[in-house]
């Protein structure tokens, strides 16, 4: 057992998924941001400031997982070649239209929601509650958000 009390293979198992996912959102994160930058068109003004809320909460998101991590007694990942390597999403460059952004943004999403329900599932089997709480906290989050951004596609 670790100092938390919960078993050290199965937590590895767990912190090595939350790597996983702390480099997808880096990607996401990153991704986003380039959307921000480059957005134009006749949706810039609200999609500008929407893309700059979505990154916002990326980046508290990620922190918090890497926070997980280390409560875990993990080692985050956090250099550009270790987000890469392990993303489950691929970067973006320069993309100006709006709809490919958004559609980009729940392709993202989907995946990490993905990731989320199988860590969700890993730490709920050796009740890891800490980390079940957040992975159901971000999932109820962005199913939500990825409603919102279909319906403004639509």
């Amino acid at each position: 057992m670790n100092t938390i009390g919960l078993p050290q293979k199965e937590t590895k198992n767990i912190v090595s998924k939350l790597n996983d996912l702390l480099a997808t959102y880096s990607v996401h994160y990153m991704n986003t941001r380039g959307f921000h930058w480059n957005i134009k068109g006749k949706e810039f003004f609200e999609l500008h400031v929407k893309f700059e809320e979505i990154y916002n909460s990326l980046i508290v998101q990620i922190d918090e997982i890497a926070e997980r991590i280390l409560t875990l007694e993990g080692i985050p990942l956090h250099s550009f070649s270790d987000n890469i390597a392990h993303s489950k999403i691929t970067e973006q460059n320069n993309v100006s239209d709006g709809k490919i952004a958004l559609q980009y943004i729940l392709d993202g999403y989907k995946t990490i929601i993905v990731l989320q329900r199988e860590i969700l599932a890993l730490a709920s089997h050796i009740q890891d509650e800490g980390t079940v709480s957040q992975m159901s906290d971000y999932i109820t989050l962005q199913e939500k958000e990825m409603w919102m951004y279909r319906s403004y596609l639509a």
